[in-house]
Formats: C-alpha cells, sequence, structure tokens
C-alpha cells in the first residue's frame, strides 16, 4: 500500500475522528498525558500499518490530521503518561485504547488478559505493569463519513397522551413467526411491519429501548458461560451495538417507527463503563485520563462504585459532561430519537458535594435547542450515599416511579392499609412532583420492568428462581411483592390460572387508570415468563427471548388490555395535564376535579383512609373536554355492593370489568355489585347526561 502521508498538526475541535475533502482529523481529550500515539491498521484491523504522534495538548486535547485518509480507515490510541495506580494515573502506551467518540468499530470487545493494564495473578495485582500488547484483542474504530441530520419526522405525542412500551431489540424480534430470520434480533426486526402493526393495535405511543450502544459481557459471565444480555456495560457511546446491526438499518427502524407515529426512547447508561474496577480492563478510558473521567477514592486506587458496576464516571469535570451531551446529539441528530432514559440518573447529578438538581449535565440538557425538547426520562436512584432522588429531578424531566410499582403490587396482594397511598399513587404520586410545578406526567408509572419479575412471573412465584444466572440464586431483589396465589410456578389448576389472569388483568388496569405516564413491559401482553427469575441480565436464550406462540392462547387477555389502551386515550379525564383537585359532597367533580368514595357511596373519611381491613375504593372523575365523566372502583377484597352518591344521578354504563373483561357496556346505577379482586370502570356523557353543579365549597387537595 501507499506510504500514509505524515500527519499536520489539525484541530482540537471536534474530538473524535472527522473526515474532510483533505483527510481525517483525530482528536483526543487527556490531561495527563506526556505523548498520545494514533495507531492506523490495514482494512482488516490486523495489522499496524502506521503510528503517529499526535500534536498537542491544546487545553488538554492531542489531535492531528492525516492527510488522504478517509472514511473506513481503522484505528485506535496509545497514551503515554505516568504510571502511578496508587495515585490513579493508569497511563500503559502497550495498551490499544478504544477512541470515546468513535462511531463504529470493527468487532466486538471480547476482554483477556491482555487488556488489563497488570498482568492477573501477578502478587502486587493492579499496581503491577503489563507489557503485552492489547492490540491483536481490541476492535478498531473506524472513521465514518459525516452523516447528514436525520429528517425530523418525530410524532412530538404529548406527554400526557404517552404509552411506553419497554423491550429489547434481541429479545422482543427474535421469535417472532412473521419475520424473515435475516432480521430477527435485529433493528431490521423493530422496523417490520407485523412488529410495527403489534405496537399500534395496542396502543403504544413510544418503544423505550434497552441499551443499544456498544457494549461487552463481562468476564465473569463469559467464565460461567453467560453474557450481558440487557447491555449495561457501554463502551462506545457513539456506536450501534453491532449484534443489532449498523447505524444505517437504525436509522432506517427509527423513521419506519416514526411513519406508524411510534416514537423512540433510548435506554442509555453513562453512569459507569465496561471498564470496572481497579482490577477490570485498559481499554478506555482508564488509559486514556484515569483522573479526569472518573470519580476515584482517596490517594485514587479505588473507584467509587455508586453504579455497583465496579466504575463511577465523574459528571463534575467539564469533559465528562461533554461526553455525554456529545453522544446524546449525536443519537438526537444523526438517528433523530425521540429521546432518553438515563440509567442511574442520580449519578448524572453528582457534584462533589453530593446530588444537584442543577448539576452540570442537566444544566446543559435544559439549554440545549434540540435535547431540552426531547422525552427525558430518569431512573431517579444509584446505590450511593444520598442516592434516592425520586421527585428530585429539574422540570422538564420525567421519572421511574417505583413507589408506585410497590404500592400497586402490595395493594394487589392484599396487604392491608393501603387505601391513602393507593390514592396518592393514583393521583399521579403528587407528594413527589407537584410542589415543583411538575405535572402528573412527571410519574412515569410501572408494574414490571425488564428489572424484576414479568406480570406472569409476579403472580406466579413468590420467590425468585435465579440459579441460572451461576450467583447460587443469591442475586436479584429478594421482596417482589408478589403473589403466587397458593402454587410456586407453572399451575395446572383452573381455579389459580383463573386468579393470576384476572390479578394481571387488575394490575394493568390500575396502572391504565391512574394519572401519570404508564409503560407497560414487553410480553407482558401474552403472559412471557422467565420462569421466575427475577434478574435476567445474562439470560440471553429462550428465558428473555419473546415466545410469540403465546399471543394466540392469550388473545383475549391482549383484547382486555387493548380495551384499557383505548379507554385511556379516549378519556381526557385519565390523562390529566394538571393535577387534578379534590371536591366534596354535595358537588359533582367538574374538569380538573375528583371524589373519592368510600363503598357507602360517601366521601373517604379520615377512619375510611386509615382502615386496615379496607380494600375497596371509589374514585369519580370530573369530565375532561371531551365530555367523558369517569367511576373508577378497586377492589381488593370480598365482592362489595359499591353505592353510587346520589348526586351522581344516572346515565352510567359499565366500560371495564376486569371480572368480565370481554363483556358489553352496561348501565349501572344505585349499588354495583363489584366482584371480588377487581376493577371496574363507569362511564357517562355530560353532555348527554346535563351539565354539572359547580362549587367552591369543600376543595381540598
Amino acid at each position: 500500500m501507499p506510504p500514509v502521508p505524515v500527519p499536520e498538526p489539525g484541530s482540537p475541535w471536534p474530538l473524535g475522528a472527522t473526515p474532510d475533502a483533505h483527510g481525517v482529523n483525530f482528536a483526543l481529550y487527556s490531561a495527563v498525558a506526556e505523548r498520545v500515539e494514533l495507531c492506523l491498521f490495514d482494512a482488516q484491523g490486523e495489522r499496524e500499518t502506521a503510528r503517529f504522534a499526535l500534536a498537542g495538548p491544546s487545553d488538554g486535547v492531542w489531535h492531528g490530521q492525516v492527510p488522504g485518509l478517509a472514511a473506513g480507515a481503522r484505528y485506535g490510541y496509545r497514551v503515554h503518561g505516568p504510571y502511578q495506580p496508587a495515585h490513579g494515573l493508569r497511563c500503559n502506551p502497550h495498551k490499544l485504547l478504544l477512541d470515546p467518540y468513535a462511531r463504529a468499530f470493527d468487532g466486538p470487545l471480547l476482554l483477556r488478559d491482555e487488556h488489563c493494564g497488570y498482568t492477573p495473578g501477578d502478587p502486587a495485582a493492579d499496581l503491577g505493569f503489563d507489557r503485552r500488547d492489547s492490540a491483536p484483542f481490541t476492535p478498531k474504530a473506524v472513521v465514518c463519513a459525516p452523516e447528514a441530520p436525520a429528517a425530523d419526522t418525530r410524532p412530538r405525542t404529548p406527554w400526557a397522551d404517552t404509552l411506553l412500551y419497554e423491550a429489547h431489540v434481541r429479545g422482543f424480534t427474535l421469535r417472532h413467526p412473521a419475520l424473515p430470520q435475516a432480521a430477527r434480533g435485529r433493528f431490521e426486526g423493530l422496523a417490520h411491519a407485523a412488529v410495527i402493526d403489534w405496537l399500534r393495535a395496542l396502543g403504544v405511543t413510544a418503544v423505550e429501548l434497552l441499551p443499544v450502544h456498544a457494549y461487552t459481557h463481562e468476564r465473569a459471565l463469559l467464565r460461567r458461560g453467560l453474557v450481558n444480555y440487557w447491555g449495561y456495560n457501554t463502551f462506545g457511546f457513539f456506536a450501534p451495538h453491532l449484534d443489532y446491526g449498523t447505524a444505517t438499518s437504525l436509522r432506517a427502524m427509527v423513521r419506519a417507527l416514526h411513519e406508524a407515529g411510534i416514537e423512540v426512547i433510548l435506554d442509555v447508561v453513562y453512569n459507569h463503563t465496561a471498564e470496572s474496577d481497579e482490577l477490570g480492563p485498559t481499554c478506555l478510558f482508564r488509559g486514556i485520563d484515569n483522573r479526569s473521567y472518573y470519580r476515584l477514592q482517596g490517594e485514587g486506587r479505588y473507584y467509587v462504585n455508586d453504579t455497583g458496576c465496579g466504575n463511577t464516571l465523574n459528571f463534575s469535570h467539564p469533559r465528562v459532561v461533554q461526553l455525554a451531551a456529545d453522544s446524546l446529539r449525536h443519537w438526537a441528530e444523526s438517528f433523530g430519537v425521540d429521546g432518553f432514559r438515563f440509567d442511574l440518573a442520580t449519578v448524572l447529578a453528582r457534584e462533589d458535594h453530593g446530588f444537584d438538581a442543577g448539576a452540570g449535565l442537566l444544566d446543559v440538557l435544559a439549554q440545549d435547542p434540540l435535547l431540552g425538547r426531547l422525552k427525558l426520562i430518569a431512573e431517579p436512584w444509584d446505590i450511593g450515599p444520598g442516592g434516592y432522588r425520586l421527585g428530585q429531578f429539574p422540570p422538564g424531566w420525567r421519572e421511574w416511579n417505583d413507589r408506585y410499582r410497590d404500592c400497586v403490587r402490595r395493594y394487589w396482594r392484599g396487604d392491608p392499609g393501603l387505601l391513602a397511598e393507593l390514592a396518592q399513587r393514583l393521583h399521579g404520586s403528587s407528594e413527589s412532583f407537584q410542589a415543583a410545578g411538575r405535572a402528573p406526567s412527571a410519574s412515569v408509572n410501572f408494574v414490571t420492568s425488564h428489572d424484576g419479575f414479568t406480570l406472569a412471573d409476579l403472580v406466579s412465584y413468590a420467590t425468585r428462581h435465579n440459579l441460572a444466572n451461576g450467583e447460587d440464586g443469591r442475586d436479584g431483589h429478594s421482596d417482589n411483592l408478589s403473589d403466587n396465589h397458593g402454587v410456586e410456578g407453572p399451575s395446572d389448576d383452573p381455579a389459580v390460572d383463573a386468579a393470576r389472569l384476572r390479578t394481571r388483568l387488575n394490575l394493568l388496569a390500575t396502572l391504565l387508570l391512574a394519572q401519570g405516564t404508564p409503560m407497560l413491559l414487553a410480553g407482558d401482553e401474552f403472559g412471557h415468563s422467565q420462569g421466575g427469575n427475577n434478574n435476567a441480565y445474562c439470560q440471553d436464550n429462550a428465558t428473555t427471548w419473546l415466545d410469540w406462540t403465546r399471543a394466540e392462547a392469550e388473545a383475549a387477555f391482549t383484547a382486555a388490555l387493548r380495551r384499557l389502551v383505548a379507554l385511556r386515550r379516549d378519556c381526557a379525564a385519565l390523562r390529566g395535564a394538571r393535577y387534578l383537585h379534590g371536591v366534596r359532597a354535595p358537588q359533582r367533580p367538574g374538569p380538573g376535579q375528583l371524589r373519592w368514595l368510600a363503598p357507602s357511596g360517601h366521601d373517604m373519611t379520615h377512619a375510611d383512609w386509615h382502615q386496615p381491613a379496607a380494600r375497596a375504593l371509589g374514585l369519580w372523575l370530573g369530565a375532561g373536554d371531551d365530555g367523558s365523566e369517569l367511576v373508577l372502583l378497586f377492589n381488593a377484597g370480598a365482592a362489595c355492593d359499591f353505592r353510587l352518591p346520589a348526586e351522581a344521578d344516572g346515565g352510567w354504563s359499565c366500560a371495564f370489568d376486569s371480572a368480565e373483561p370481554g363483556a358489553d357496556p352496561a348501565p349501572a346505577h344505585g349499588a354495583v355489585a363489584l366482584a371480588a379482586r377487581s376493577v371496574r370502570v363507569l362511564q357517562r356523557d355530560v353532555h348527554a347526561s346535563g351539565p354539572t353543579t359547580r362549587s367552591t365549597k369543600g376543595e381540598h387537595q
């Protein structure tokens, strides 16, 4: 091949590899480097063809332009500098390092001993120094041609109208019978008409995809014959995971979903990286600038582990904030995604003094003209000190609400004394969000997610069954607030199966009838089971792959769920843009108002709220702009008569009953016979039943 021209100084901006008409500019930030070498490789990424020292540093950035180089070139970096692990300095030029800004890699990262900066087995452990070259075992970054911004076809569904659907690219599509084999487990599968038709029929407005960034598998898992299936182990913040497809196929998937009116939200992992703790590999930030990119303890040998994954990125450093913001803009501009769900989001707002709702990254996102208009969802906790921060993210954010999950699970399990908390959850958890001026949609309500039992397992298992994970069943949550209905696991008792089915429907009805933003877990609509495994992060097999043959057997359940979704979509009172205010008898609730009802038909009293044996609760919602007025009846106990207030007049019909989910709407009045362990929805059109009497007396929050 012709000799590669000697590089020119180039520019310190932008970071990463940027091709133009003259060549490719390379820029890498490292405040501790004494020299940075750019290594170029052949088209197979196997043979090093050239090595150059970059110019710099310019404000900590090392840079150079290689004339004549073009998109498709393979490369990596070697960073020379201090190696003093006890003080947090871990530069080792024998290790080929990945470009944090690389937009593609030529293969997977399969970790080996050679990736470690020390020699595993050395008595000095991570304080030792390893001179083996890691290049033969490290994927090479690939220079990518500039992409025009994706056409803005975002559906821009209002938050109040949003129904989230959490799914895994591979697990959702791998066993779908309508998909071509080549599309299964890949972005192409999610773009297929059969998948999109399913999502639209269900009423989904946004898919929330588990991580699609380039990630790798922990060596401990590989030794057990397992892999990291979920993908929360990132090494490439700008590159799609190769097993799912290319950047081109991901763009096509986003376009196809947008054409169907469905938004795409990516689950992103900026809290930690695949380099793990001090005994982990040196393939990225550890060898580039360990002290800048990671939060370190004391003198610097050990890592702060607020994530439980071995390390924690340092968002009090401006270059880490820049990395995350640049990455987010890349996915938003180049792929046109609609938003992000931030894993362990408390980490992103940690400054030296702890959690700060005005932390650097949060401020950057708030003022960004593109990112600030997207859907931003926080998992509002980490495992560090003061890590639980539900309700404390700034306006504009939505947050996964685990209090909703836990309360609803406990209520339908039959736990006592929960009516007051259930009312809070149905109201959109106003105690957590309203004071900051946030809307009910700030609460992302869910009963199940990827992390924990599926809905079918929640009603079938009392304890976790995680032996397949290779940790003697110790991993995963030990208290799942589940109810196996008297039999652990699969049952051949029709009564048990019927009870489980009813509870599943009750749980989802409670989810879709609550104020806030509901989130479904893919597969819950047709009873997907993981065999009681509540931590299936390492199960890339039939445990997690959705079995679409169940869809036919569960068609009636899916139809009931669709009916609930349609009810939510068609009734504005269920999708309040603001928190509803309470009124009391004899006032009928009007727009933006509600009344809490006891089975007697009277307003709930203090004694009613705190009666341990009480299991039934009514919620009367004033009509929204569409004129649809609702009474929601929840009963986790024995069958009872639920009397409507005298001022409720008539004209009600039963729009949904979990005890008879397939029944047609029927008139309802007076004392409603409420089945044991059931949810019933009464509906009427106020335009047909006459004007609503309004009063300001007795209003309360």
